[in-house]
């Protein structure tokens, strides 16, 4: 406003600021500053999530699952009375052998040349196993070194398997005790972790698969520190790195191979552990 002094002069205009404007910028700074807390304690209980929570559930359901098995096939052990209607006490009484004496073919007269004898035909050969559903467990694996048991579903879908805490078993490859390569995969960080410390393992370390059929015990024989993704040599029959050929084998056998990220909490490469069945 303009101001008129004493004599008629007029004055500088004074401008005076409203103090509304001082109030709206910090409450602006104090909104900003919320949000930001915010944000950073939802983004603190995500990580909690991903590194804590998540591993509790899944190790909480892979250990409920391999009681659950063992429990199963302890029971339907031969001998356990279940399945076939029979005791444990003893075998089954034998028929009372034939008395001692001359035998003699039916049909044939006593002196006559023995009948022509025909070959049996050979029994059928046993049907190939029938691998089991995508996300269905059928063994359970154990690594004495690192202290793991979890146990192994067929297929590595993350919903199915691999986030469930479970280990799971690449469609395709042999299956535990065969001849060619059992082809394992696990995470190595959160939903379980089971493959967390795989790079601790050592050469001449057990590794242990028990599945209804009976139980097979490898021994690790190489171990391939750092890999590409799309490495397929590694999971072959035959495994042998494509991206470093130095590494795997030359001949047919029955092998094991476990495959996890690389370096931990990254997905950037693999790190590969073979071994071999020793019984």
């Amino acid at each position: 406003m303009w101001d008129r002094g004493r004599g008629g002069r007029e004055r500088v205009p004074v401008v005076v600021q409203a103090r509304s404007g001082r109030r709206g910028l910090a409450r602006a700074l104090w909104i900003a500053a919320e949000t930001v807390v915010t944000c950073g304690v939802l983004i603190l209980l995500l990580v909690v999530h991903q590194l804590w929570w998540t591993n509790q559930q899944a190790r909480a359901e892979a250990g409920a699952e391999v009681r659950a098995l063992e429990r199963e096939w302890d029971i339907s052990l031969p001998g356990s009375g279940a399945g076939d209607g029979g005791t444990s006490e003893g075998p089954a009484p034998s028929a009372p052998a034939p008395a001692a004496g001359p035998s003699v073919t039916p049909g044939s007269a006593p002196g006559s040349p023995p009948p022509r004898r025909t070959e049996s035909p050979a029994p059928p050969a046993a049907p190939a196993a029938v691998p089991p559903p995508s996300g269905a467990t059928f063994a359970v694996l154990r690594i004495p070194r690192i202290g793991l048991t979890v146990p192994v579903a067929q297929g590595i879908s993350k919903s199915k398997v691999l986030d469930r805490g479970y280990v799971g078993h690449y469609p395709g490859t042999a299956a535990p005790g065969r001849v060619g390569n059992v082809a394992l995969a696990g995470h190595r960080n959160t939903h379980g972790e089971p493959f967390r410390y795989v790079n601790r393992l050592r050469k001449g370390d057990e590794i242990v698969l028990r599945t209804r059929e009976g139980t097979y015990t490898y021994r690790v024989d190489q171990i391939l520190p750092v890999t590409s993704p799309r490495d397929t040599g590694v999971i072959q029959p035959v495994p042998r790195s494509i991206v470093k050929p130095s590494y795997g084998y030359s001949k047919t056998g029955s092998y094991l191979t476990l495959t996890t990220c690389t370096p931990e909490f990254t997905s950037r490469y693999r790190l590969i552990v073979w071994a071999t069945l020793r019984r």
